[in-house]
C-alpha cells in the first residue's frame, strides 16, 4: 500500500500578485503534495503555507491574525507544519520569529526556490512559468514584472520586493500560453507598476508591445490592465486600447492625490497639471474607457484647502471607480523618516468618509447611465437562478458585479453551471452604486 500524500494548503493575503506567487509555488508542488483548495477553510493539513502581506497596517494586522489562528490550530491539532513567507516576513525577518515561536519556518518575498526545497522538492525550470490557479479557471493574473523603482515617500515595496524586474515577453506568453491551454480566457496584467515594464531590459517602455503579443494567443479575449503609474505614462498603451478588441477599455492608474503639495510630499514625480492632463487624453484617446483609480487621504503635507481640491478633483474627473486608504505611516519609508504623521486619525476617517460618499454618487450616476445599454459579458459564477457576471468595464474581486437571472429559453436550456467562463450578451435593467442588473439576450459565440 502506498503512503499517501502530505495535504498542503497556502492561504494567500493581501494583494494579486501574492497570489500568483503562490500558484507558482503550488504549481512545483504538484504530485508532491495533496493540494487543498484555500476556499477549506480550517482542513486538517499536514502543511500550512502562509503568504503575507505587509504593505500598510491594516493588511499587516490581518497577516499577523491568520498567522497566530494558524497557530491556534497547530495547538488544536488540525495543522501539521506552519511556514510562512511573503511580505511580512520579508520585512520582519528578525522580530517574528521571537514573536510567533509557533512558526516552523520563515522565508522572505523572494524566497519561493528557497521554501520548495524546505519542503523536500527540487524546483524545477520546466515548471516555472506553470499555475496550479487558485482564481476562477477562466481569469487569471498575470505578473509581468516584480520590484519596484520608484520611491514613493509611503510605500515600502521597494524595499520588500527590490528593483524592478521585467518578465522577458516569450517567458510571458508562453505562460499565457499554458494558461490559455486551462481555459483562461481573460488575463489581467499585474506589476507594481505595469507601465515601467519594458525599461530595465528593452530600455524601452514596451507594455503596449506586450499586450499586442499576448493578444495573439489563442484563448485569450480580454486583456485588463492594472497598477499602471502616471508618470511617463506610455501613450502606445492608450492606441492599443482604442483598436485591439481584446484590450479591455478599462484602466487601473493609481494617483494618490492631486494637491502639487501633497503630490511632492508623496515623491510622485507629477504634479496636478500633468495628472488632469493625462486623465483628459485618456478619455478623449480611448472613448467610454473606464478609469479605476486610488487615493490616500491624510498624508502628510494634506490640510483642509488641499484635501478640498481633491474632492473637487474627484468631482471633476468623474472616475467610474474609485478606492481609497487613510495614510499610514510605514517603517523605513521616506514618509516615516522625514515628515511628521501628523493629521490626527480622526480627520483621516473624516476625509476618507466625505472622499468615499462623493464617490459614491458618481458610482451610481455612471452605473445608471448603462442602463438599456447591450454589453457583453463572462460568467464568473452561478448559484440559486443567477449568474454573477462582468463586462470589459468591471475587474474581478475589486468592483461591483451584473447580476443575470438564468433564462432556460434564452439559454437553450443548458446546465447553467457549465455556462460558468462563458460569454453572453445581456441588457442592463437596474443598477445601484456598486452592482448591475441586466436580462440576458444570447449565449451565442462573440
Amino acid at each position: 500500500m502506498m503512503d499517501r500524500l502530505r495535504r498542503l494548503q497556502i492561504q494567500t493575503l493581501g494583494c494579486s500578485k501574492n497570489r500568483v506567487d503562490s500558484e507558482h509555488i503550488l504549481s512545483q508542488l504538484e504530485g508532491y503534495y495533496e493540494i487543498i483548495p484555500e476556499s477549506e477553510e480550517d482542513a486538517p493539513v499536514d502543511v500550512l503555507l502562509l503568504n503575507t502581506c505587509g504593505f500598510i497596517g491594516d493588511a499587516k494586522e490581518e497577516s499577523v491574525d491568520a498567522i497566530l489562528h494558524a497557530a491556534g490550530r497547530k495547538k488544536q491539532g488540525t495543522v501539521g507544519q506552519i511556514i510562512v513567507f511573503g511580505c511580512l516576513s520579508q520585512r520582519y525577518q528578525d522580530e517574528l520569529p521571537e514573536l510567533i515561536p509557533e512558526v516552523d519556518a520563515w522565508f522572505g518575498a523572494r524566497d519561493n526556490d528557497p521554501l520548495i526545497r524546505a519542503l523536500g522538492v527540487e524546483p524545477s525550470g520546466d515548471r516555472r512559468i506553470a499555475r496550479h490557479l487558485t482564481s476562477p479557471s477562466h481569469y487569471a493574473f498575470l505578473k509581468i514584472s516584480e520590484g519596484c523603482d520608484r520611491r514613493c515617500s509611503y510605500c515600502a515595496i521597494p524595499a520588500i520586493r527590490g528593483r524592478y524586474r521585467s518578465v522577458p515577453m516569450e517567458e510571458l506568453e508562453a505562460e499565457a500560453g499554458l494558461l490559455a491551454a486551462k481555459g483562461v480566457r481573460e488575463l489581467i496584467l499585474i506589476a507594481q507598476d505595469t507601465t515601467y515594464y519594458g525599461l530595465d531590459i528593452y530600455r524601452r517602455r514596451a507594455l503596449a508591445e506586450l499586450m499586442e503579443r499576448l493578444s495573439r494567443i489563442e484563448g485569450i479575449e480580454w486583456i485588463r490592465i492594472h497598477y499602471s503609474y502616471p508618470d511617463d505614462f506610455p501613450e502606445d498603451v492608450l492606441d492599443q486600447m482604442a483598436v485591439n478588441p481584446k484590450v479591455c477599455r478599462y484602466m487601473d492608474i493609481p494617483l494618490q492625490h492631486i494637491s502639487d503639495k501633497v503630490l511632492s510630499n508623496m515623491r510622485r514625480n507629477v504634479d496636478g497639471a500633468w495628472t488632469r492632463s493625462l486623465i483628459r487624453k485618456m478619455r478623449e484617446r480611448v472613448p467610454g474607457v473606464v478609469l479605476r483609480t486610488t487615493m490616500i487621504t491624510g498624508h502628510p503635507g494634506e490640510g483642509e484647502e488641499e484635501f478640498q481640491e481633491l474632492l473637487d478633483f474627484v468631482g471633476e474627473a468623474r472616475f467610474e471607480r474609485l478606492g481609497a486608504f487613510r495614510y499610514s505611516e510605514e517603517d523605513g519609508t521616506y514618509g516615516a523618516m522625514h515628515f511628521k504623521d501628523e493629521v490626527p486619525e480622526d480627520v483621516k476617517q473624516d476625509r476618507w468618509n466625505r472622499l468615499m460618499e462623493k464617490q459614491s454618487l458618481i458610482s451610481l450616476a455612471f452605473n445608471q447611465s448603462r442602463i438599456d445599454s447591450e454589453i457583453k459579458v463572462i460568467a464568473d459564477e452561478y448559484s440559486d437562478g443567477v449568474f454573477v457576471c462582468r463586462s470589459e468595464f468591471e475587474s474581478p474581486e475589486v468592483d461591483g458585479e451584473i447580476l443575470v437571472r438564468y433564462d432556460p429559453v434564452v439559454m437553450k436550456g443548458a446546465d447553467p453551471y457549465s455556462l460558468v467562463g462563458e460569454f453572453m450578451l445581456v441588457r442592463i435593467t437596474g443598477a445601484d452604486e456598486y452592482d448591475l442588473i441586466a436580462e440576458p439576450l444570447s449565449i451565442d459565440e462573440f
